[in-house]
C-alpha cells in the first residue's frame, strides 16, 4: 500500500527522515525555552514564575560578581595585631592612653587605660607594600589582591547585637541576614542546590545561632542551609533504606498536591510556596550533595594545598575547599565560620591574645590562602567576592594583662575578588586604633558595596513587611567606590 495516498495529502513527501530532523529540532526548542525562562528572557506575565520562590532573577545593573563568599571570624579578630600596625602602641606600652577615657561606655570591667603593644611583627608584602602580622604567612603571598578597609565601626561591643548587624544590618533579631537578602534579589543558578549555604566551626554554632543567617519576615525559602564538611551534608537528608526513590516521589506529589490546594484555597498564606519548594530542592539535593561534599573527587595536591592532611588546618581547610565546589555549582552566598561557642573557642582573645590568634591564625592562613588561589586558577576569582572579617575589633588596650576587649569604634575587615580592588589599603583608625576616623566605613556601607557588587541597588532591593518597605541597609548606606574597579 502507497503510505502517501493512505493518509492523504497533508503528509505527503513527509519521510522518516524529515519527521526525526523537525521532532529533534522541537526537542531543541524545548531545551532552549527552557534556558531562556530560566534566565527571564522570555515574555512572560508577572505571576508565571511566583510559585518558585528561588528561580534566577535578573540584577538591577552588570554585576561584577555571581557569588560571594564570607569568612566570619567569630568573636571579634585584632586589627591593631593582624593588619592595621600601631607604633604608638608600642611606644606608650604600660603607660595610659592620653584619649580613652575612664568612663567610656565601651570598655570592659577588666579593661584598664594602659596601652598594649602588639605581640607580632609586622612586614609589607608584594608590590602595594601591604602591611600584614607575621601569623598570615601564606594569606600575604596574595596581598596585592587584597583590599584591607582599616576604618570599619560597628554600633554594639556585645557580641550577639554585633552578629547581628554584621549578618542582618540591625541590631536585634527579626531581620533577614545578608545572604537571604541576595537569595531574594538574585534567586538561584542551582537547581539542586540551596542558594545560601552556612557552615560553622567545628567547635560549635557563634552566638545567636540560627538567627544569624535566618530570613526574618521573609519566606523560608531564603533562609541559609547549614552544611556539614563531612559525611552527610545536611542532617536526615538521606531517606530511610526502606523507602525507595519512587516511593518517596509519591510522597512529595501527594504532599504537593495537598499544599497546592490548600494554597488555592488560602492565597494569604504566602509559607505555603517555600514549604513546597523545600520539599522538592530537598529530593533533587539527595544526590547534588552529596556529591557536592564529597571532597575524595579532589587531588590529593589539592587536599594538601587547603591543609586537609594536618589536624589544625583540616576543619576550616575542609570548608574553603567546599566553598569553592559550592560556588562552581551555582551556590550565591557561602559563609563559612570561624570559631564556634565562646571564649577562647572564638576569636574572643579576653585572656591571652597572643595564645588564642596564634591558634586561630593557623587554623585559617593556608585554607583561606588556598581559596584564594584556587579560586585564581579556576577562573572563579574575578567573578567571586570574597569578604574576611568579624563581628568588631579589640581594644588597643590591655584586659587582664594579656588580653584585648571587645571594641566596635574602629576595626578592619577586607574583601578580594569580585570586581574589588587588590593591593589597597582604606581608610585608617587613630595612632593607637582606637577609632576610625579616616574615610569611616559602617556595616551598612559595607551592605551596600557588597550588593553593588552583585548588581544590586541596595536602596531599590527592597520587601515590604507590616506595610513599610524594609532594605538591608535600612536608611543608611553607600556604595565604596573608591575600593571596586
Amino acid at each position: 500500500m502507497n503510505p502517501e495516498a493512505s493518509h492523504g495529502r497533508h503528509y505527503a513527501g513527509f519521510n522518516r527522515r524529515q519527521m526525526l530532523q523537525q521532532a529533534g529540532a522541537g526537542f531543541g526548542m524545548l531545551a532552549l525555552q527552557y534556558l531562556l525562562e530560566r534566565n527571564q528572557l522570555l515574555a512572560s506575565d508577572a505571576t508565571s514564575n511566583s510559585s518558585n520562590l528561588l528561580a534566577p532573577r535578573l540584577a538591577h545593573f552588570a554585576p561584577r560578581a555571581q557569588a560571594v563568599i564570607f569568612l566570619f571570624m567569630y568573636g571579634g579578630p585584632s586589627h591593631v595585631d593582624l593588619f592595621d600596625p600601631k607604633p604608638e602602641l608600642t611606644k606608650w606600652h604600660g603607660q595610659p592612653i592620653p584619649m580613652w577615657k575612664a568612663d567610656d561606655a565601651f570598655m570592659g570591667a577588666k579593661t584598664k587605660n594602659v596601652a598594649m603593644a602588639s605581640p607580632y611583627r609586622f612586614a609589607k608584602h608584594g608590590q602595594s607594600g601591604m602591611e600584614m602580622a607575621e601569623t598570615f604567612p601564606h594569606l600575604a603571598e596574595h596581598a596585592d589582591s587584597l583590599c584591607v578597609i582599616r576604618s570599619m565601626h560597628a554600633e554594639s561591643n556585645n557580641h550577639g547585637p554585633a552578629l547581628f548587624q554584621m549578618n542582618s544590618g540591625f541590631v536585634q533579631a527579626g531581620r533577614p541576614s545578608m545572604g537571604s537578602w541576595v537569595t531574594y534579589g538574585l534567586g538561584s543558578e542551582s537547581d539542586n542546590l540551596p542558594a545560601f549555604v552556612v557552615m560553622m566551626d567545628h567547635q560549635g554554632a557563634p552566638v545567636n545561632g540560627g538567627l544569624n543567617w535566618s530570613s526574618g519576615f521573609m519566606p523560608a525559602a531564603y533562609q541559609g542551609v547549614p552544611f556539614r564538611s563531612s559525611g552527610q551534608p545536611i542532617a536526615y537528608l538521606a531517606p530511610p533504606a526502606s523507602v525507595n526513590n519512587s516511593r518517596q516521589r509519591a510522597r512529595l506529589d501527594l504532599l504537593k498536591q495537598w499544599n497546592e490546594q490548600f494554597a488555592v484555597e488560602n492565597p494569604g498564606e504566602d509559607s505555603l510556596l517555600a514549604r513546597i519548594n523545600s520539599y522538592e530542592l530537598a529530593y533533587r539535593m539527595q544526590m547534588s550533595a552529596t556529591e557536592c561534599t564529597d571532597l575524595n573527587q579532589e587531588s590529593q595536591s589539592t587536599h594538601q594545598m587547603y591543609g586537609l592532611d594536618q589536624k589544625v588546618t583540616a576543619h576550616f581547610g575542609r570548608n574553603c575547599l567546599l566553598a569553592r565546589r559550592l560556588v562552581e555549582r551555582g551556590v550565591r552566598f557561602v559563609q563559612l565560620y570561624s570559631g564556634g561557642n565562646d571564649g577562647p573557642s572564638a576569636w574572643d582573645a579576653h585572656d591571652d591574645l597572643k595564645k588564642n590568634h596564634d591558634l586561630h591564625c593557623l587554623e585559617t592562613d593556608r585554607p583561606i590562602a588556598a581559596l584564594i588561589g584556587d579560586l585564581k586558577a579556576r577562573g572563579l576569582f574575578d567573578t567571586t567576592l570574597v569578604v574576611w572579617g568579624g563581628e568588631f575589633g579589640r581594644s588597643p588596650v590591655a584586659e587582664n594583662g594579656k588580653g584585648r576587649d571587645h571594641h566596635p569604634k574602629g576595626f578592619t575587615m577586607w574583601m578580594c575578588g569580585g570586581g574589588i580592588r587588590g593591593g589597597t589599603t582604606y581608610g585608617a583608625t587613630d595612632e593607637f586604633g582606637y577609632a576610625a576616623i579616616e574615610n569611616r566605613v559602617s556595616v551598612p556601607d559595607l551592605h551596600a558595596t557588597i550588593l553593588h557588587q552583585l548588581g544590586l541597588d541596595h536602596e531599590r532591593l527592597t520587601f515590604k513587611h507590616t506595610g513599610r518597605d524594609y532594605r538591608l541597609t535600612d536608611v543608611s548606606g553607600r556604595v565604596v567606590k573608591d575600593i571596586v574597579s
